[in-house]
């Protein structure tokens, strides 16, 4: 069986490094808010360019902390509105009805998957007060428009960046485009902990200083509390080993581009839709996913299946289709449903052999 991410392997590259420093930890008796974090949120914003890296939870609690430090600035207000992609992961809109504020969605482009940035400007009212991009499947979703409609508007822009660290628009690392992002480092991601972790990165020290508080119970000082915070920590143990695999992201991001540029090149079947780099630029891309979409797709994932090749729909049900948002389930988004009916992830880790790449294309070709 072809494996749709195997993280064994991918991890095994670097036991020695990752046991050592979780010994190391073990040893030192010092397990949270220690060295490791101080170091891991030093590398991140030496990678990304941005000033200020607060580690915390997970990724949702990044984007739940940015909000919140809004909330604390005076910025927003509970009925304030936030603009953000139809088409993500039901993260991106949990973080901002948490905070009791309104997500406002939009379209995708169809070939990017990601926010229709033409499509913004018209659903701009008096309470909106920020754009949440997401960076979908490991490209960028920003540009000069999208900069020039949040001036104008006075609007923050919160990049969503779970899914793209080490992608580039120009000579900008993703983590530093917008006004502040929302880092997961879920055990699948380009960059995976083993555990839940996640971070935020900007370039605003008092929403930094902020933020830092809120996500240690709202506190500066010890016992002393400012705000009614979260308890969202990254533990030493996942911030050692993050510090460790980031210094391999880069050459991991690589090989992703190339088991991409394979599957581009050779995957040539009338009935498979493969994905587009919107930029032209190959660094604005990082293949977190490799999304493929066809109208026969249930048949497609059982025929591979079938064939020893697994692979995962990111993602079956829309969030606007979701249970827990009701209210929103009478709302149509015709591209995001055709998305979310359509698209299939195929096998892109960075360890994939290239005998097993070459077999996925053909099997599809084959279909």
């Amino acid at each position: 069986m072809i494996k749709f991410l195997d993280l064994e392997k991918i991890n095994n590259q670097y036991s020695e490094e990752i046991k050592n420093v979780t010994n190391a930890v073990i040893d030192s008796g010092w397990y949270l808010l220690g060295e490791r974090v101080k170091t891991f949120e030093n590398d991140l914003t030496k990678y990304t360019g941005a000033k200020y890296a607060i580690a915390c939870a997970n990724g949702l609690d990044a984007l739940r902390l940015i909000i919140r430090g809004y909330i604390e600035m005076g910025l927003m207000d509970e009925g304030d509105e936030v603009i953000v992609p139809a088409n993500t992961y039901i993260a991106s809109l949990i973080a901002i009805t948490d905070n009791n504020l309104v997500p406002v969605l939009v379209e995708p482009n169809i070939d990017s998957y990601n926010l229709d940035i033409n499509k913004i400007e018209e659903l701009i009212t008096k309470r909106t007060k920020a754009i949440m991009t997401v960076h979908l499947y490991g490209q960028i979703s920003f540009n000069e428009e999208l900069k020039k409609i949040a001036f104008k508007n006075n609007l923050k822009i919160i990049e969503d960046n779970a899914q793209a660290i080490g992608a580039k628009y120009k000579n900008l690392n993703t983590g530093n485009l917008g006004d502040v992002a929302g880092f997961s480092f879920y055990p699948g991601k380009n960059l995976g902990a083993l555990g839940d972790s996640g971070a935020v990165t900007t370039n605003d020290k008092e929403l930094a200083k902020i933020i830092r508080a809120l996500a240690n119970y709202g506190s500066e000082v010890k016992y002393e509390n400012k705000f009614s915070g979260l308890n969202s920590r990254m533990d030493e143990i996942q911030a050692g080993i993050l510090s460790v695999k980031l210094k391999y992201l880069d050459n991991e991001n690589k090989k992703r581009k190339e088991i991409a540029q394979y599957y581009l090149n050779h995957i040539n079947n009338p009935v498979i839709i493969l994905p587009k780099i919107i930029t032209g630029n190959v660094d604005s891309h990082v293949w977190h996913l490799f999304v493929i979409r066809s109208k026969r797709r249930d048949e497609l994932k059982e025929y591979l299946e079938k064939n020893e090749v697994q692979t995962v729909i990111h993602y079956p049900i829309p969030p606007h289709k979701q249970k827990c948002y009701e209210k929103l389930n009478n709302l149509k988004f015709e591209i995001t449903e055709k998305i979310h009916k359509e698209v299939l992830s195929l096998p892109i880790s960075p360890i994939l052999p290239e005998k097993d790449m070459v077999r996925i294309a053909d099997l599809i070709n084959k279909f």
